[in-house]
């Protein structure tokens, strides 16, 4: 499945009262040319007495030894939203950009090329927080699709297909842990969530994040003693994650081998 920019719509999310955030991103993107629209993201602190319903926060303090941010929240709901207006349009993919990302000199050249291997991925990141552990997944012209059997975790820039929204928007609520944590959980929801490596892209908030706040001073972690189920879901998941694709990359080597074979 080869597809252009022209299969793509962007979307750019930003909380109304970032403006500095915005007017960088909107000048990155008026610079490469990409057309986009303006998403105003879901303020998890002003709206939280509407959100608070969405989250299972037994599960979450379970999942995450901590308290839930508000802003987290938002965030998530305003991934989700971004995907239900993909899945609104005749889009084949969507380019989500969160907006503390800064763009590379070589990020349309990749994004075309990654978008000519749409039948590669369905999920794709541009940059990440956190990616350990990598599991190569094949070349893609200079670039590596790559996937992590370790913690894979950011959300500030990706393409993801119609097809993969659509599969997954159903499981994501009620809210169990931050967006990218459960995405994360590729095991258990058996989607292609891959890297594009060298990474086009990074993130830079000037250690201020609109969620965790300056130098992750919002963030308040339980006692050790209270995170014991934290450690004991991180090493599922790493035997999980780290199975599922061991067994997937196996499958697709003996797929291949096959339809050698049969010419």
């Amino acid at each position: 499945m080869i597809l252009t920019r022209a299969d793509m719509g962007t979307w750019l999310i930003n909380l109304p009262r970032s403006t500095e955030r915005r007017d960088r991103m909107q000048a990155q993107l008026q610079a490469v040319g990409l057309d986009y629209t303006l998403f105003d993201a879901v303020d998890g602190r002003a709206n939280w007495a509407q959100l608070a319903d969405s989250v299972d926060l037994p599960a979450f303090r379970a999942n995450v030894g901590r308290e839930v941010l508000p802003g987290e929240i938002g965030c998530y709901q305003s991934h989700l939203a971004v995907w239900r207006a993909l899945i609104a349009t005749p889009h084949r993919v969507a380019l989500v950009l969160e907006d503390d990302v800064i763009l590379h000199d070589n990020f349309l050249p990749a994004l075309d090329l990654a978008l000519s291997h749409a039948d590669r991925w369905d999920l794709l990141k541009l940059n990440k927080i956190r990616a350990k552990l990598p599991m190569g997944q094949g070349a893609v012209g200079p670039y590596r699709l790559t996937a992590f059997a370790g913690s894979f975790t950011g959300m500030g820039a990706y393409l993801v297909s119609r097809e993969c929204a659509a599969q997954l928007l159903p499981g994501l609520l009620p809210i169990r842990r931050p967006i990218d944590h459960a995405l994360d959980r590729v095991d258990l929801r058996s989607f292609r969530h891959f890297a594009l490596l060298p990474f086009p892209s990074h993130v830079e908030d000037g250690n201020s994040s609109t969620i965790t706040g300056s130098g992750f001073s919002e963030v308040k972690k339980f006692p050790w003693y209270r995170r014991l189920s934290v450690y004991r879901n991180r090493l599922g998941a790493l035997i999980g994650k780290g199975s599922h694709l061991l067994l997937d990359r196996m499958g697709r080597a003996l797929a291949t081998r096959s339809t050698r074979q049969d010419r």
